[in-house]
């Protein structure tokens, strides 16, 4: 099955799609940003594995002191995505791309594998019950979110201090946002468009560098989202899902 894959590099980075965007035109301008963002990654030990097909299956990982999250824990590889969409489940596609990330670690000398997910399924993370088959445990967790590790050597990665704050101390409804999904531009664009035109005071505050992406006080893996002053999750928000939002 191994043949089937790709990895996208340099090389190659202007040709391939991404997979997630492939099919929809409203995020194209993303695509073009991701790939920006991606060109400076790969140099980092970034990987971008997908099948060699047209479709949403892929697996996106970097090395943990290098990963765009509040987490830390040395000689890890972290997994930013894991998906395989649609008509490409129940083929054993989660299963090959997860075990070349391991296999990939240990090639590397790595401490082991680790990756946020959640007690209960939700949107843009992996699911934990698929990880726990494959020898991962929860190492730490914020509320309902879980940073799950498969360690090859006994140590274990952590949740920094300042993601554990889940608060801010203005109430204006406040996005920290990064441009490594190509959903993002799209979905960011919406969000300030329909505050602006509804009288709805927004903050979108771009984590542009690793320092800032290491500090944010929350939980983050691109997006995260606070209403009144406390953290609401990581899911990404459209126009809709921020209408639904500010009527809870």
């Amino acid at each position: 099955m191994s043949g089937q894959f790709k990895n996208i590099g340099l090389e190659n980075i202007d040709e391939e799609h991404l997979c997630c965007a492939i099919a929809d035109k409203k995020h194209q301008c993303g695509v073009k940003v991701k790939k920006t963002w991606l060109k400076d990654r790969i140099p980092e030990g970034h990987v971008f594995r997908k099948l060699d097909a047209k479709g949403k299956v892929f697996i996106e990982y970097a090395p943990l002191e290098k990963a765009w999250v509040p987490i830390n824990g040395g000689n890890y590889l972290y997994i930013y995505c894991l998906w395989v969409s649609g008509a490409f489940k129940g083929k054993g596609y989660a299963k090959s791309l997860l075990e070349y990330c391991i296999e990939d670690g240990k090639r590397q000398g790595k401490s082991g594998i680790c990756i946020i997910s959640s007690k209960k399924k939700k949107p843009y993370l992996a699911e934990k019950k698929f990880l726990l088959h494959y020898g991962f445990q929860v190492v730490d967790n914020i509320g309902e979110y879980e940073l799950l590790a498969l360690s090859f050597d006994g140590t274990k990665p952590f949740f920094a201090e300042n993601a554990k704050r889940g608060t801010i101390e203005r109430d204006t409804l406040t996005i920290y946002f990064a441009k490594q999904c190509p959903f993002i531009p799209n979905c960011a664009e919406q969000i300030k468009n329909y505050c602006g035109t509804n009288g709805v005071a927004v903050e979108l505050i771009e984590v542009d560098t690793l320092e800032k992406a290491k500090n944010v006080p929350c939980i983050f893996n691109n997006w995260a989202v606070f209403k009144n002053r406390e953290f609401v999750g990581v899911q990404l928000l459209n126009e809709g899902g921020l209408k639904k939002m500010l009527e809870l």
